[in-house]
Protein backbone atom coordinates (compact mmCIF):
# COMPACT_ATOMS: atom_id res chain seq x y z
CA UNK A 1 0.00 0.00 0.00
CA UNK A 2 2.79 2.42 0.97
CA UNK A 3 4.56 1.86 -2.37
CA UNK A 4 1.46 2.98 -4.26
CA UNK A 5 1.04 6.25 -2.33
CA UNK A 6 3.09 9.32 -3.28
CA UNK A 7 5.21 10.96 -0.56
CA UNK A 8 3.27 13.38 1.65
CA UNK A 9 5.70 16.20 0.85
CA UNK A 10 4.85 15.98 -2.85
CA UNK A 11 1.14 16.22 -2.06
CA UNK A 12 1.60 19.28 0.16
CA UNK A 13 3.65 21.00 -2.54
CA UNK A 14 1.13 20.11 -5.26
CA UNK A 15 -1.89 21.27 -3.22
CA UNK A 16 -0.30 24.63 -2.39
CA UNK A 17 0.86 25.19 -5.98
CA UNK A 18 -2.50 24.16 -7.47
CA UNK A 19 -4.37 26.46 -5.10
CA UNK A 20 -2.18 29.50 -5.85
CA UNK A 21 -1.09 28.50 -9.39
CA UNK A 22 2.40 29.61 -8.41
CA UNK A 23 5.47 27.69 -7.27
CA UNK A 24 6.78 30.89 -5.70
CA UNK A 25 3.66 31.54 -3.61
CA UNK A 26 3.50 27.88 -2.62
CA UNK A 27 7.12 28.07 -1.47
CA UNK A 28 6.40 31.13 0.68
CA UNK A 29 3.42 29.32 2.24
CA UNK A 30 5.42 26.17 2.96
CA UNK A 31 8.57 28.08 3.97
CA UNK A 32 10.70 26.49 1.25
CA UNK A 33 12.18 27.73 -2.00
CA UNK A 34 10.38 27.91 -5.32
CA UNK A 35 12.80 25.33 -6.66
CA UNK A 36 11.94 22.94 -3.84
CA UNK A 37 8.23 23.15 -4.65
CA UNK A 38 8.93 22.61 -8.35
CA UNK A 39 11.08 19.58 -7.51
CA UNK A 40 8.38 18.01 -5.32
CA UNK A 41 5.71 18.55 -7.98
CA UNK A 42 7.92 16.96 -10.60
CA UNK A 43 8.44 13.97 -8.28
CA UNK A 44 4.65 13.63 -8.05
CA UNK A 45 4.29 13.83 -11.83
CA UNK A 46 6.98 11.19 -12.23
CA UNK A 47 5.20 9.01 -9.66
CA UNK A 48 2.01 9.00 -11.74
CA UNK A 49 3.67 9.28 -15.12
CA UNK A 50 1.53 12.24 -16.16
CA UNK A 51 1.74 16.04 -16.21
CA UNK A 52 -0.26 17.89 -13.58
CA UNK A 53 0.66 21.44 -14.65
CA UNK A 54 1.18 23.33 -17.86
CA UNK A 55 4.34 25.43 -17.32
CA UNK A 56 3.61 28.71 -19.10
CA UNK A 57 5.67 31.91 -19.27
CA UNK A 58 5.62 33.23 -15.69
CA UNK A 59 2.43 31.27 -14.96
CA UNK A 60 1.02 27.84 -14.15
CA UNK A 61 -2.17 26.12 -15.32
CA UNK A 62 -3.55 22.78 -14.22
CA UNK A 63 -3.92 20.02 -16.79
CA UNK A 64 -7.14 18.00 -16.86
CA UNK A 65 -5.41 15.36 -14.75
CA UNK A 66 -4.20 18.10 -12.41
CA UNK A 67 -7.70 19.51 -11.97
CA UNK A 68 -9.11 16.08 -11.12
CA UNK A 69 -6.31 15.21 -8.70
CA UNK A 70 -6.40 18.63 -7.02
CA UNK A 71 -10.05 18.07 -6.06
CA UNK A 72 -9.18 14.70 -4.53
CA UNK A 73 -6.16 16.02 -2.63
CA UNK A 74 -8.11 18.97 -1.24
CA UNK A 75 -10.90 16.68 -0.05
CA UNK A 76 -8.38 14.34 1.59
CA UNK A 77 -6.63 17.24 3.36
CA UNK A 78 -9.99 18.60 4.54
CA UNK A 79 -10.92 15.23 6.00
CA UNK A 80 -7.56 14.96 7.73
CA UNK A 81 -7.99 18.43 9.21
CA UNK A 82 -11.49 17.69 10.50
CA UNK A 83 -10.46 14.36 12.03
CA UNK A 84 -7.32 15.90 13.54
CA UNK A 85 -9.43 18.60 15.17
CA UNK A 86 -11.81 15.96 16.44
CA UNK A 87 -8.93 13.91 17.85
CA UNK A 88 -7.51 16.86 19.76
CA UNK A 89 -10.90 18.19 20.83
CA UNK A 90 -10.48 21.42 18.84
CA UNK A 91 -13.22 20.61 16.31
CA UNK A 92 -15.87 21.87 18.73
CA UNK A 93 -14.45 25.36 18.31
CA UNK A 94 -13.49 25.48 14.64
CA UNK A 95 -15.01 22.66 12.57
CA UNK A 96 -18.56 21.91 11.49
CA UNK A 97 -19.51 18.78 9.57
CA UNK A 98 -22.82 18.86 7.70
CA UNK A 99 -24.29 15.78 6.00
CA UNK A 100 -26.50 16.35 2.97
CA UNK A 101 -27.71 14.34 -0.01
CA UNK A 102 -25.64 14.66 -3.17
CA UNK A 103 -28.40 16.41 -5.13
CA UNK A 104 -29.23 18.93 -2.39
CA UNK A 105 -25.55 19.64 -1.77
CA UNK A 106 -24.78 20.21 -5.45
CA UNK A 107 -27.94 22.05 -6.55
CA UNK A 108 -28.77 24.14 -3.47
CA UNK A 109 -26.36 24.08 -0.53
CA UNK A 110 -22.94 24.57 -2.12
CA UNK A 111 -23.95 27.59 -4.27
CA UNK A 112 -24.92 29.38 -1.03
CA UNK A 113 -22.01 28.39 1.22
CA UNK A 114 -20.03 31.53 0.45
CA UNK A 115 -22.76 33.49 2.27
CA UNK A 116 -22.20 31.41 5.41
CA UNK A 117 -18.42 31.67 5.17
CA UNK A 118 -18.64 35.45 4.79
CA UNK A 119 -20.65 35.67 8.02
CA UNK A 120 -18.59 33.02 9.86
CA UNK A 121 -15.02 33.13 8.52
CA UNK A 122 -13.67 31.34 11.60
CA UNK A 123 -15.68 28.18 10.91
CA UNK A 124 -14.10 25.35 8.96
CA UNK A 125 -17.09 23.65 7.32
CA UNK A 126 -16.99 20.15 5.85
CA UNK A 127 -19.85 18.98 3.62
CA UNK A 128 -20.37 15.22 3.64
CA UNK A 129 -22.32 14.83 0.38
CA UNK A 130 -23.84 11.38 0.60
CA UNK A 131 -27.22 9.73 0.19
CA UNK A 132 -26.43 7.48 3.15
CA UNK A 133 -27.98 8.46 6.49
CA UNK A 134 -25.26 9.85 8.75
CA UNK A 135 -25.19 8.44 12.30
CA UNK A 136 -25.49 11.67 14.27
CA UNK A 137 -25.56 9.85 17.60
CA UNK A 138 -22.14 8.40 16.79
CA UNK A 139 -20.76 11.85 15.94
CA UNK A 140 -20.44 11.26 12.19
CA UNK A 141 -21.73 14.81 11.61
CA UNK A 142 -22.80 17.78 13.69
CA UNK A 143 -25.86 18.39 11.51
CA UNK A 144 -27.73 16.67 8.70
CA UNK A 145 -30.09 17.99 6.06
CA UNK A 146 -32.63 15.18 5.79
CA UNK A 147 -35.20 14.55 3.06
CA UNK A 148 -37.91 12.62 4.83
CA UNK A 149 -41.60 12.19 5.59
CA UNK A 150 -40.90 12.10 9.31
CA UNK A 151 -37.89 12.45 11.60
CA UNK A 152 -36.83 10.09 14.39
CA UNK A 153 -38.15 11.68 17.63
CA UNK A 154 -34.78 10.96 19.24
CA UNK A 155 -33.34 13.67 17.00
CA UNK A 156 -33.89 17.41 17.23
CA UNK A 157 -35.22 18.77 13.94
CA UNK A 158 -36.41 21.99 12.32
CA UNK A 159 -38.38 22.13 9.07
CA UNK A 160 -36.19 23.65 6.37
CA UNK A 161 -38.74 23.75 3.55
CA UNK A 162 -41.59 21.77 2.07
CA UNK A 163 -41.21 20.46 -1.44
CA UNK A 164 -43.31 21.60 -4.38
CA UNK A 165 -43.18 19.50 -7.55
CA UNK A 166 -44.03 20.83 -11.02
CA UNK A 167 -42.90 20.41 -14.65
CA UNK A 168 -39.78 22.24 -15.81
CA UNK A 169 -37.92 22.31 -19.10
CA UNK A 170 -35.35 24.21 -21.10
CA UNK A 171 -36.74 27.37 -22.76
CA UNK A 172 -35.27 25.97 -25.98
CA UNK A 173 -37.98 23.32 -25.96
CA UNK A 174 -40.50 25.94 -27.04
CA UNK A 175 -38.54 26.45 -30.26
CA UNK A 176 -38.39 22.83 -31.44
CA UNK A 177 -41.75 22.95 -33.24
CA UNK A 178 -43.65 20.60 -30.90
CA UNK A 179 -46.73 22.05 -29.13
CA UNK A 180 -46.40 22.82 -25.43
CA UNK A 181 -49.33 25.06 -24.58
CA UNK A 182 -51.55 22.53 -22.83
CA UNK A 183 -50.75 19.58 -20.52
CA UNK A 184 -52.18 17.25 -23.17
CA UNK A 185 -49.25 18.27 -25.39
CA UNK A 186 -46.90 16.39 -23.06
CA UNK A 187 -47.62 13.20 -24.99
CA UNK A 188 -45.50 14.69 -27.81
CA UNK A 189 -42.49 15.22 -25.53
CA UNK A 190 -40.01 13.07 -23.62
CA UNK A 191 -40.90 12.85 -19.93
CA UNK A 192 -37.90 12.69 -17.59
CA UNK A 193 -38.44 10.66 -14.43
CA UNK A 194 -36.82 11.32 -11.05
CA UNK A 195 -36.65 8.19 -8.88
CA UNK A 196 -35.92 10.25 -5.75
CA UNK A 197 -39.33 11.92 -5.40
CA UNK A 198 -42.67 10.41 -4.39
CA UNK A 199 -44.54 12.52 -6.97
CA UNK A 200 -44.64 10.78 -10.34
CA UNK A 201 -45.71 11.91 -13.78
CA UNK A 202 -48.81 9.74 -13.41
CA UNK A 203 -49.66 11.69 -10.24
CA UNK A 204 -49.17 15.06 -11.90
CA UNK A 205 -51.07 14.15 -15.06
CA UNK A 206 -53.86 12.70 -12.93
CA UNK A 207 -54.16 16.04 -11.11
CA UNK A 208 -54.84 17.67 -14.51
CA UNK A 209 -57.43 15.04 -15.41
CA UNK A 210 -55.22 13.43 -18.06
CA UNK A 211 -54.77 9.68 -18.30
CA UNK A 212 -52.51 7.92 -20.73
CA UNK A 213 -49.94 5.18 -21.09
CA UNK A 214 -47.29 7.78 -22.00
CA UNK A 215 -47.03 8.77 -18.30
CA UNK A 216 -44.39 6.10 -17.67
CA UNK A 217 -42.40 6.57 -20.87
CA UNK A 218 -39.00 8.29 -20.89
CA UNK A 219 -35.64 8.00 -19.13
CA UNK A 220 -35.39 7.61 -15.36
CA UNK A 221 -32.59 8.87 -13.11
CA UNK A 222 -31.57 7.68 -9.66
CA UNK A 223 -30.41 11.19 -8.66
CA UNK A 224 -32.52 14.32 -8.98
CA UNK A 225 -29.55 16.40 -10.08
CA UNK A 226 -29.11 14.20 -13.16
CA UNK A 227 -32.79 14.50 -14.09
CA UNK A 228 -32.55 18.28 -13.77
CA UNK A 229 -29.40 18.42 -15.89
CA UNK A 230 -31.11 16.33 -18.56
CA UNK A 231 -33.97 18.85 -18.67
CA UNK A 232 -31.54 21.78 -18.83
CA UNK A 233 -29.92 20.17 -21.88
CA UNK A 234 -33.31 20.19 -23.62
CA UNK A 235 -33.68 16.41 -23.57
CA UNK A 236 -37.23 16.50 -22.23
CA UNK A 237 -39.49 17.74 -19.44
CA UNK A 238 -38.81 16.85 -15.80
CA UNK A 239 -40.82 17.12 -12.61
CA UNK A 240 -38.75 19.68 -10.77
CA UNK A 241 -38.34 19.61 -7.01
CA UNK A 242 -38.59 23.23 -5.88
CA UNK A 243 -35.45 23.48 -3.74
CA UNK A 244 -33.31 21.80 -6.37
CA UNK A 245 -34.41 23.86 -9.37
CA UNK A 246 -34.83 27.34 -7.84
CA UNK A 247 -31.43 28.56 -9.02
CA UNK A 248 -31.93 27.16 -12.53
CA UNK A 249 -35.32 28.90 -12.75
CA UNK A 250 -33.86 32.19 -11.54
CA UNK A 251 -31.00 31.94 -14.05
CA UNK A 252 -33.39 31.10 -16.91
CA UNK A 253 -31.88 27.67 -17.55
CA UNK A 254 -35.30 26.18 -16.78
CA UNK A 255 -38.86 27.48 -17.16
CA UNK A 256 -42.26 26.34 -15.89
CA UNK A 257 -44.55 25.50 -18.82
CA UNK A 258 -47.60 24.90 -16.56
CA UNK A 259 -48.69 26.26 -13.20
CA UNK A 260 -50.14 23.09 -11.62
CA UNK A 261 -48.09 22.20 -8.53
CA UNK A 262 -48.22 19.14 -6.29
CA UNK A 263 -46.93 19.04 -2.71
CA UNK A 264 -44.64 16.14 -1.88
CA UNK A 265 -45.21 14.13 1.29
CA UNK A 266 -41.46 14.54 1.85
CA UNK A 267 -39.80 17.69 3.17
CA UNK A 268 -36.31 18.88 4.11
CA UNK A 269 -35.29 19.15 7.75
CA UNK A 270 -32.22 20.38 9.62
CA UNK A 271 -31.43 17.61 12.09
CA UNK A 272 -29.05 17.20 15.03
CA UNK A 273 -28.68 14.74 17.86
CA UNK A 274 -30.22 15.92 21.14
CA UNK A 275 -31.50 19.34 22.14
CA UNK A 276 -28.11 20.79 23.05
CA UNK A 277 -24.66 20.85 21.54
CA UNK A 278 -21.22 21.91 22.68
CA UNK A 279 -20.38 23.28 19.23
CA UNK A 280 -21.28 27.01 19.10
CA UNK A 281 -21.20 26.94 15.28
CA UNK A 282 -24.26 24.68 15.04
CA UNK A 283 -26.66 27.47 16.03
CA UNK A 284 -25.03 29.90 13.62
CA UNK A 285 -25.40 27.43 10.76
CA UNK A 286 -29.06 26.69 11.57
CA UNK A 287 -29.92 30.41 11.73
CA UNK A 288 -28.20 31.00 8.41
CA UNK A 289 -29.69 28.04 6.53
CA UNK A 290 -33.25 28.80 7.69
CA UNK A 291 -32.87 32.30 6.25
CA UNK A 292 -31.57 30.90 2.95
CA UNK A 293 -34.53 28.50 2.82
CA UNK A 294 -36.99 31.39 3.18
CA UNK A 295 -35.25 33.26 0.36
CA UNK A 296 -35.51 30.19 -1.87
CA UNK A 297 -39.20 29.73 -1.17
CA UNK A 298 -39.80 33.39 -2.02
CA UNK A 299 -37.86 32.97 -5.27
CA UNK A 300 -40.00 29.97 -6.23
CA UNK A 301 -43.19 31.97 -5.73
CA UNK A 302 -41.80 34.72 -7.96
CA UNK A 303 -41.09 32.20 -10.74
CA UNK A 304 -44.67 30.92 -10.89
CA UNK A 305 -46.15 31.16 -14.40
Amino acid sequence: MADRLPPLGTLRAFEAAARSLSFTKAGLELNVTQAAVSYQVRRLEDHFGTKLFHRLNRALALTDAGHAYFALVQQAFDLLEVDSHRLTGRDQQTALTVSASQSLAAKWLIPRLDHFRARNPQVHIHIDATDAVADLAAGKAHLALRYAQRIDPALSSVLLFTEQVFPVCSPALFDDGLPLGDPRDLRHHTLIHDAMTDVTWRDWLGATGIEGDFATHGPSFSHSGLAIDDAIEGQGIALGRSALIVDDLTAGRLVRPFDITLLSTFAYYVVRFGDKTDNPNVGAFIDWILLEAKLSETAILRRSP
